[in-house]
């Protein structure tokens, strides 16, 4: 969502708090779901000030009205019924427009809705794999509110039903990527919202992706046990090895998480030997399977093994996502401080520190307190100073 709006008065334009860039996730939360529901402009007016974090008088500005104005239509003492004057709200605070009741021109173009949602689907998975989750989530939130309301509207094409869910696996991993760890249900919650839409499709390779994204979501959630039953149920889905190497990488994962050493040495195994068949993407490489495999040992009781494998990491072949770079100094410097190298593992958490704030990765940067606990507390104040700098921007 854009930081700054238009006075319809004047055509200047007025500024948001600058962290409301920061707090569109807020939008694709269960409580923005419930005042949309209920089609109430009042309410849904009272939470867009609460998400940015400004007064009746600065929404006044953008909106032409007077605070008193805005004050009576939050406490239903005023309404605001005629379709222009709701059509130029939605337009002001860059809602949706069926949100407020409007029918979107778009709307009654089936074929540019779909191929519209079809793009922003694409450029969100882009920009969340080159470190721009927040501006995936307020690309896609926008897009599976529409798609809801057609489905709610009665519009169940197969083709729109299949970009709801994709939409909204997108959603929830972006979130995933950008919410504490205390938060990431909501992100679960998102990407398991498709399983319906995936079973009624009835598409072994799409059900594989929904599965696959959903248990993912689960494990960082910390629910191990039901991420691996989701993650495995993916690979029993998959029609195919590229398919399949795709679900591999976040099986192990799971394993590791779940203590289940025999299922993480068997999933490793397999993925070892697909690394030479089948194409390497983001996630399917021996680099990211390497701090897999780090961290799935350390997990399982044999940090021994991680450590004799921790200097002999493989250089990437492909341009690694910046959040991966993260994830792979933070198991590196846990394995380095198990082997008591407390310098190489200071260096990494530093450098993890900085990538993570900038990125804005606020579960890595509480995976970089957990790993340097007492025995490096420089860097657990860092981690946990940019960790409140993050919650502050997403709270304003």
């Amino acid at each position: 969502m854009d930081v700054t709006g238009t006075d319809p008065t004047s055509g200047r334009a007025v500024a948001l708090r600058p962290s409301s860039r920061f707090a569109a996730w807020h939008w694709a939360t269960g409580q923005a779901q419930q005042v949309f529901a209920t089609g109430d402009l009042g309410k849904i007016l009272r939470l867009f000030r609460t998400v940015h974090g400004i007064n009746q008088t600065e929404l006044g500005q953008l909106l032409g009205y007077d605070k008193t104005h805005i004050s009576a239509i939050e406490l239903g003492k005023r309404s605001v019924e005629d379709v222009g004057s709701r059509r130029r709200i939605a337009d002001q605070l860059r809602l949706p427009p069926h949100l407020l009741g409007i029918t979107d021109v778009a709307d009654t173009d089936h074929r540019a809705m779909v191929q519209f949602g079809e793009s922003t689907v694409r450029l969100a998975e882009i920009a969340r794999q080159t470190g721009h989750a927040t501006e995936a989530v307020a690309e896609l939130w926008p897009l599976v509110a529409r798609l809801e309301a057609r489905l709610d509207d009665g519009h169940t094409e197969r083709e729109v039903l299949h970009l709801l869910a994709r939409a909204r696996v997108g959603l929830g991993v972006a979130l995933g990527n950008v919410l504490p760890e205390e938060r990431l249900a909501t992100a679960a919650r998102w990407t398991g919202k498709s399983l319906a839409i995936a079973q009624y499709v009835n598409d072994p390779a799409f059900s594989s992706f929904v599965l696959r994204m959903h248990g993912n979501e689960l494990r960082k959630a910390g629910m191990t046990g039901v991420a691996v039953d989701r993650l495995q149920h993916a690979a029993a889905l998959a029609p195919d090895p590229q398919t399949r190497a795709a679900v591999l990488p976040l099986l192990a994962r799971a394993a590791g998480a779940l203590g289940n050493s025999t299922l993480f040495d068997t999933v490793v195994s397999e993925a070892q030997a697909l690394l030479d068949e089948v194409e390497h993407t983001s996630l399917f490489n021996p680099y990211s399977m390497h701090e897999i495999r780090l961290r799935g040992l350390v997990a399982t009781g044999r940090a021994d093994i991680a450590i004799r494998l921790a200097e002999h990491a493989p250089t990437p072949t492909m341009t690694v996502a910046p959040q991966w770079r993260v994830i792979e100094l933070i198991t590196v410097a846990h394995v380095r401080l198990l082997a008591d190298d407390r310098d190489g593992a200071t260096g990494c958490l530093q450098a993890a520190v900085r990538e993570a704030l900038i990125q804005r990765l606020p579960h890595q940067l509480q995976r970089i307190m957990r790993a340097a606990g007492e025995r490096l507390p420089a860097s657990r104040d860092a981690a946990a100073h940019a960790l409140d700098q993050l919650r502050q921007e997403m709270a304003a």
